[in-house]
């Protein structure tokens, strides 16, 4: 059986969207891409413009599972509010359209993917493409696509239930 996985990683400015197909071994790139905002508009209205996004992605793939970094430690306070609000709207949507949200600490999606969990961006960005045979333009689509296949490598090997 199919599974549709949907990575997310989360930006006011730019969110980044994965979504993956997996028949057992077999991962296959349905769509990759990012949520753009308009930079100079109120953050209320990004943050629907990323909500607005999310659901026409979820309504379009029919996701099984919505997959997002856990939340790291930033040095800039008022970034780590807004980008706390922008996976808030993340998380709403999911949580609205019934997919199931799963959440992996950063270093658990690196390793999983480059198989080193200091991996930097464009490491992962190649592992991704690699994998999935295919050229993403934007790291943010990549850190998507990433969890994304972290989320699906852990759904096969059992860990998760």
């Amino acid at each position: 059986m199919s599974q549709v996985v949907m990575g997310v990683d989360p930006g006011s400015r730019l969110t980044g969207f994965g979504i993956l197909r997996g028949e057992k071994d077999r991962l296959i790139s349905l769509a990759h891409g990012q949520i753009v905002t308009t930079p100079r508009s109120p953050l209320e209205q990004r943050l629907c413009q990323i909500y607005d996004g999310i659901i026409g992605l979820i309504q379009e793939h029919q996701p099984h599972s919505l997959a997002l970094e856990e939340i790291f430690l930033a040095a800039n306070v008022k970034s780590a509010f807004i980008l706390g609000q922008v996976r808030g709207v993340v998380l709403l949507a999911a949580a609205q359209t019934g997919v199931p949200i799963y959440l992996y600490p950063p270093l658990l999606v690196k390793k999983a993917v480059v198989g080193y969990g200091q991996a930097d961006k464009v490491q992962v960005k190649l592992m991704v493409e690699n994998l999935l045979g295919l050229k993403v333009r934007s790291h943010h689509a990549a850190d998507a696509l990433a969890v994304g296949i972290c989320h699906y490598f852990h759904r096969q090997v059992g860990r998760i239930t």
